[in-house]
């Protein structure tokens, strides 16, 4: 039986110039008295566009490392304690927008109330429109990136413009969109092609690989954009195709790209979008069997739906030409970890994500080891 699962998202508000009237009406919907989370690179944003816009705002709390650290969490719990906070404002990636929704995880199971959450996005992987969070604990003998899903956490307004781009730096801008597709990708694991997240996704990454296809190299958005090379409206269809990728959170389970990106940022430290970029494209091709002709919907509407390895050969190629151009990095080893660690990565993943492992197919305790191995 085809089933959607919907998550309690009250409003998406999108468009060019909308930040500031946004904010403002933010008490519209239950955003009262917040407290902002973000980091120090986005003060100035926060400072001009969304601060003087706020109504008895209660403070900002900014140490929020990557990762969503437990101690961070619990920091970022106390300081909505302290200041008397009634909701959280998540000005950021998905670093902020995990911890804001870790917290007000935390505070519910403190207080019996959870702390409605507006988000702010300024990358594209689309975590604003989740209920998913991950925590790293720091207390084992290991950190470890645990998962959590909590559908009234998930953020109660999001607000999309252009403005809240700009300055975000390159490399995080670009890996966070290859991060939207692979939820678009991976999203298909557990759905048919008829399924409104196939459809979505599929419309999502076309418009993805669009804008990403004609992007200029080493330059930032600002300087692209003063050249005339890229256009706010372009930052805009990045923005909807983050939102469509990941537009159907609660119906999908996602796959070993996922999981593999899980360990390798949270227990070793990788930058969380950058592992999408090594990840995806051998993952589809490694687990095209399990796909099936599901992929072939991600074909371009000019050329006929390919079908089984097909499908997954074209999509792969795509977005590994896409990673490729962006000069963004596609192999472990440019994060300088050893190759030495490859069987504690496999152990974490054959532990803890045996299903997503199992996508590999017959072997697939082998065949991940061979994966691991050509990602170096």
């Amino acid at each position: 039986m085809n089933h959607l699962n919907c998550l309690p998202q009250e409003g998406v508000f999108w468009g060019r110039h909308i930040l500031q009237g946004a904010v403002a009406r933010l008490g519209d919907h239950d955003i009262q008295r917040p407290i902002t989370f973000t980091v120090e690179p986005l003060a100035k944003l926060h400072r001009t566009c969304v601060q003087p816009n706020l109504k008895q705002d209660a403070g900002t709390f900014t140490d929020l490392p990557a990762h969503v650290p437990d101690i961070a969490v619990q920091n970022g719990l106390e300081a909505c304690l302290q200041a008397g906070a009634g909701s959280i404002l998540a000005l950021g990636g998905g670093s902020v927008l995990d911890a804001a929704k870790a917290v007000s995880h935390l505070h519910h199971e403190k207080t019996g109330r959870y702390l409605p959450i507006a988000a702010l996005p300024t990358t594209l992987s689309g975590s604003e429109f989740s209920h998913y969070f991950g925590i790293t604990e720091t207390d084992g003998p290991q950190k470890f990136k645990r998962s959590y899903a909590v559908r009234e956490t998930v953020p109660k307004v999001v607000v999309i413009d252009p403005v809240l781009l700009l300055d975000t730096p390159r490399a995080l801008l670009l890996s966070s969109a290859v991060k939207g597709m692979d939820h678009a990708v991976e999203g298909m694991r557990k759905v048919t092609k008829e399924h409104p997240h196939a459809v979505m996704a599929a419309s999502g990454l076309a418009r993805f690989l669009a804008v990403l296809q004609k992007w200029p190299n080493a330059l930032s958005t600002r300087e692209a954009i003063d050249q005339g090379l890229v256009t706010p409206d372009d930052l805009l269809q990045l923005q909807l195709a983050a939102w469509q990728c990941y537009f159907s959170p609660a119906s999908v389970i996602y796959g070993l790209s996922h999981r593999i990106g899980h360990i390798l940022g949270g227990t070793f430290g990788l930058p969380h979008s950058a592992t999408s970029c090594i990840t995806l494209a051998p993952v589809i091709r490694a687990c095209a069997d399990f796909y099936g002709d599901k992929l072939g919907i991600f074909a371009p509407s000019s050329s006929d739906a390919a079908r089984g390895e097909d499908a997954a050969a074209q999509l792969a190629d795509r977005i590994a030409s896409v990673v490729k151009s962006l000069g963004l990095p596609d192999r472990i080893g440019a994060f300088d970890l050893d190759i030495a660690r490859l069987p504690e990565v496999a152990r974490l993943l054959k532990q803890n994500y045996p299903n997503e492992v199992a996508d590999l197919g017959n072997n697939a305790s082998v065949k991940l080891d061979t994966l691991l191995e050509s990602l170096w």
